[in-house]
């Protein structure tokens, strides 16, 4: 692993789809072969794209945990001397949404995710939120790579 850890919110943007304010991820602590541990601390915003009038809800952890996800491959290709292939959520799966908003917690969200299974055209994940080390949601997630025309 030769990024230096940890990485913050501008290394994590360079290698992930998601700009500006849409890039929600503030720090990479960890990250190996299988697994990766970021941070968020943006769920108080007023501002936060994926706010709905409700506040920001539970299920929003999921777009977390797929950043999370894409910043995975993103690193796992870089360190192998390559780009990641853009890949898109195709399903989440098994979601236990342990509480209805995130807005209202202070303090950095901890994003894990753990790479189950995967070849060159999908990968499945297990991910978890939590807050001080109490799990706000957890689940599955298939990760589905564009393939190139002419080898899908």
């Amino acid at each position: 692993m030769s990024a230096t850890l940890p990485l913050d919110r501008s290394a994590i943007a360079a290698l992930i789809p998601h700009a500006g304010r849409m890039c929600l991820l503030a720090r990479c602590l960890h990250w190996d072969a299988q697994r990766i541990h970021c941070q968020a601390e943006d769920q108080g915003d007023p501002g936060h794209p994926l706010r709905s009038a409700g506040g920001l809800l539970a299920p929003v952890g999921i777009e977390y945990a797929a950043q999370a996800m894409a910043l995975h491959g993103g690193l796992l290709a870089r360190e192998a001397g390559g780009a990641a292939t853009p890949g898109f959520l195709a399903s989440a799966r098994q979601v236990e949404l342990l509480r209805e908003r995130l807005d209202d917690l202070d303090g950095p969200l901890d994003i894990e995710a753990e790479r189950q299974a995967g070849d060159a055209q999908q990968i499945l994940y297990a991910f978890q939120l939590s807050h001080r080390g109490r799990p706000l949601l957890r689940g599955r997630a298939a990760v589905v790579l564009n393939q190139p025309p002419g080898r899908g």
